[in-house]
């Protein structure tokens, strides 16, 4: 018996290497397409995919496997996130099943593989496909046979029931938001993974479903009760060797059948033991369902404002102000709200309108030229209407797949206009710009709680309000005014009174 562990120890192992994330809001208009996955660097495969994300999940994934002795990583091409972001609907069924293909096809062809590796994230919606990370699983399981391994990592806010554990054996979550631990996540997914085909992890897992839907802007875990529900999952974790705990906060704003939260617990060959831990924290959520829900404070555009004005008189500086709910980018409510109130020293970064970033490039916009557009709407009825601009340049330049441009207007504001939306998450990432970020009193943002990573968790900002429209939008808190065509509402709580445990 030892000598079978040792030679199972130290023969070498293949891994294939899989990407495919997208955080989908279905309420969009626009589909995220098969040409939005394709750009310079997307599709990648072999060490181009390997290198793509070297801080997140990827990087700590490809950096543990290739601690152990005897792995071979095999990066199988793969789309990476697409270049609309987070601000696109639905993926069309021919981008998913394009990319699909091209990975089992890869897979068959560079195999036989020991284990694979998926990259994910948890909220793609794909039309005619209900739980595309589930039947992505499927099929690579069909590729790479039945004695293969399979590890994902996801974000919290996916939306996973037990599907997707049905064709895979371990999945890793990141427990914090904003998510700090995304390449510990997949430092744990290879250790595992290698564990696992090595003979040394047997898993054994349980996923329960919790009917509980919460809006993401109210699942910052920097605060009480999402706090305890991550320091309970370490809890288990430290108390049980071989025990790793996922809590998916679940995204509301992708029309699927499983959307909600969801619990599962991995061990080593004790599904008596997962059984209890996922008991204990999926009854740990209920118990503590209206607490998650009235946790944060949420103010309208025109009273956040407001007390914008007041933090700036009483020094209360710099002030955040966060607009949770634009989906789109093209949102113009908070930018409109500024003007009218006159606010002076004000950063707004950003506002997306692909028309306007387009026309510029086209006209070679530059720095000292002078401004007189409107900009944002446009997108859908959340976008709101568009506002006239008039100003001068500052700086007009290309990165990140769209076109940046930056505009003095008013009394020393500044805007920043990007083809697709942008969540700006770290302030001094805009020096690049050639901004000076101490010279703004006030920050206006697209985010829900992705910039208290660079806003609040380091001191930066003194005063943070977040803001959304009188009117229930896309990102609205008011989910049951979401048009939903595949949930019931009525099946969650607090728009129903599901009985938990089933």
């Amino acid at each position: 018996m030892i000598e079978a562990i040792v030679a199972q120890t130290n023969r070498s192992i293949r891994i294939a290497v899989l990407h495919f994330s997208h955080e989908t809001v279905t309420f969009l208009k626009n589909d995220t397409t098969l040409d939005d996955f394709i750009y310079p660097g997307s599709p990648a495969s072999g060490e181009a995919l390997l290198g793509s994300y070297p801080k997140s999940y990827m990087g700590g994934f490809v950096k543990l496997a290739r601690e152990f002795d005897g792995v071979e990583l095999v990066g199988i091409e793969s789309p990476l996130w697409p270049r609309t972001g987070t601000g696109s609907g639905w993926i069309t069924e021919q981008a998913f099943e394009t990319f699909v293909a091209r990975m089992i096809a890869g897979i068959k062809t560079d195999g036989p593989f020991d284990g694979v590796y998926l990259c994910l994230h948890g909220a793609m919606a794909v039309r005619g496909v209900p739980r595309p990370e589930a039947e992505l699983a499927r099929r690579v399981r069909e590729a790479v046979g039945p004695k293969a391994f399979i590890a994902a990592t996801f974000d919290l806010h996916g939306n996973e029931d037990e599907a997707f554990l049905q064709h895979a054996d371990m999945a890793f979550t990141v427990k914090y938001f904003p998510h700090y631990d995304e390449y510990l996540q997949g430092e744990r997914a290879a250790r595992m993974l290698v564990r696992a085909i090595r003979g040394d992890y047997k898993p054994a897992h349980v996923t329960i479903r919790v009917p509980v839907i919460s809006p993401t802007v109210l699942q910052w875990t920097g605060a009480l009760p999402w706090m305890d529900l991550v320091q309970r999952a370490l809890v288990w974790e430290a108390r049980e060797p071989d025990v790793y705990v996922n809590v998916f906060f679940g995204f509301p704003f992708a029309d699927v059948p499983d959307v909600g939260m969801t619990v599962q617990a991995l061990t080593n060959g004790n599904p008596e033991l997962a059984e209890r831990i996922g008991r204990d924290l999926s009854n740990a959520i209920w118990r503590q369902r209206e607490a998650l829900l009235t946790s944060t404070k949420i103010h309208t555009i025109a009273d956040g404002v407001t007390l914008a004005k007041l933090a700036v008189a009483s020094g209360n500086t710099p002030v955040v102000l966060a607009d949770h709910s634009d989906r789109s980018g093209y949102a113009t409510w908070l930018l409109r709200e500024i003007v009218a109130q006159d606010l002076s020293n004000t950063l707004i970064a950003t506002i997306a309108d692909a028309k306007a970033t387009t026309a510029l490039k086209a006209m070679g916009a530059k720095a000292g030229d002078s401004f007189d557009m409107e900009i944002g709407g446009f997108a859908d009825e959340s976008a709101g209407d568009p506002v006239r601009i008039q100003g001068t340049i500052m700086n007009a330049v290309e990165g990140y797949g769209q076109f940046w441009v930056c505009v003095r207007f008013g009394r020393n504001n500044v805007l920043i206009l990007t083809t697709y939306l942008m969540q700006i998450m770290e302030p001094f990432s805009l020096k690049a710009l050639g901004l000076d970020i101490s010279a703004f009193e006030v920050m206006a943002i697209k985010s829900r709680v992705h910039f208290r990573r660079g806003f609040d968790d380091n001191g930066f900002a003194r005063t943070i309000l977040l803001v959304e429209p009188e009117q229930p939008f896309l990102g609205t808190t008011r989910l049951d005014k979401l048009a939903y065509e595949h949930v019931d509402l009525t099946q969650y709580y607090p728009y129903g009174d599901p009985a938990f445990p089933a």
